[in-house]
């Protein structure tokens, strides 16, 4: 009873020596640790995880049998092993590196909240969807192949910078005039954030699923590629059967109707969510005059 109390005494005694500063540093540290695991989780980086969390189970075991020949190869090949994941991991690396400067970093940490539109949020209005769905059964009328790339959260700056600048609002008068043929922006992807389209021509990854039907040319591939990489939508008008197409977390969903392409941007849409967000907030949680 007396070491219980003992120990007690000396736990208590370090606690009240903690300062505000090991505090600060204890809400820093869960912080990074948190976002780190949301980026993993994101990314392509959450599969690799799984599989090095094989690996090192593996060879914990080699440990425990004293498998010294596995243990030895292991030691000499991981230095090589942790460039060989900077090397793999290098776009989403990239990423992560141009998020931190990002304004939902920033206001993560800060726990003020301003009114913003939604397509800050990589939100769109039902008069976007209805814009959209317009043009991609006006075009597939006429066999004109067209490839809409709708943001989420993940940044598709990177593929925006292979295209030319448009900074447009979304109609379907324009997306059918960038789609012409023989026009100078219709070869290429245009990508749409919010209520916006931000560039047209733009070069998107081609997917490597054996699954897909050889039937299939790049500009589906295109979708699926750029749906595999990122959190995006991607909306397809096949230019040889008029069809339309919709790519989202690298599945490829065919020969949708009008009714059927709305249900898919509905998806992504988040409108329940944006609606809340419209309103001025002079702290999260609270909203201009709630007591």
């Amino acid at each position: 009873m007396s070491d219980i109390i003992r120990t007690l005494q000396t736990y208590f005694s370090q606690a009240s020596s903690i300062r505000i500063a090991d505090v600060l540093e204890i809400i820093i540290i869960s912080f990074l640790i948190y976002n780190i695991l949301v980026w993993i989780k994101k990314t392509k980086a959450w599969s690799l995880l799984k599989g090095i969390l094989i690996i090192a189970v593996f060879v914990l075991l080699a440990a425990v049998f004293e498998m010294n020949t596995i243990l030895w190869i292991v030691n000499n090949l991981f230095s090589v092993a942790v460039i060989a994941v900077v090397v793999i991991l290098q776009p989403e690396l990239r990423r992560a590196m141009e998020e931190l400067g990002n304004k939902k970093m920033i206001l993560s940490i800060i726990p003020f909240d301003i009114s913003r539109s939604g397509s800050e949020f990589g939100r769109f209005s039902d008069r976007t969807i209805n814009e959209i769905t317009k043009a991609c059964f006006e075009m597939g009328k006429v066999r004109t192949g067209a490839l809409i790339v709708i943001e989420q959260e993940q940044s598709l700056s990177e593929y925006e910078r292979t295209g030319i600048e448009v900074d447009a609002i979304v109609s379907s008068q324009l997306l059918i005039n960038i789609f012409e043929h023989n026009t100078p922006l219709h070869d290429g992807a245009v990508i749409v954030r919010g209520n916006r389209v931000t560039s047209a021509t733009c070069y998107l990854p081609l997917s490597d699923n054996m699954m897909l039907s050889k039937e299939l040319g790049t500009r589906h591939r295109a979708g699926v590629g750029i749906s595999e990489a990122t959190d995006s939508m991607t909306v397809i008008v096949s230019e040889e059967t008029g069809h339309i197409s919709v790519a989202y977390m690298g599945r490829l969903y065919r020969n949708l109707d009008q009714e059927g392409l709305k249900d898919k941007l509905k998806i992504i849409q988040n409108k329940n969510e944006e609606e809340g967000k419209d309103k001025k907030f002079l702290w999260k949680g609270r909203t201009k005059g709630e007591k």
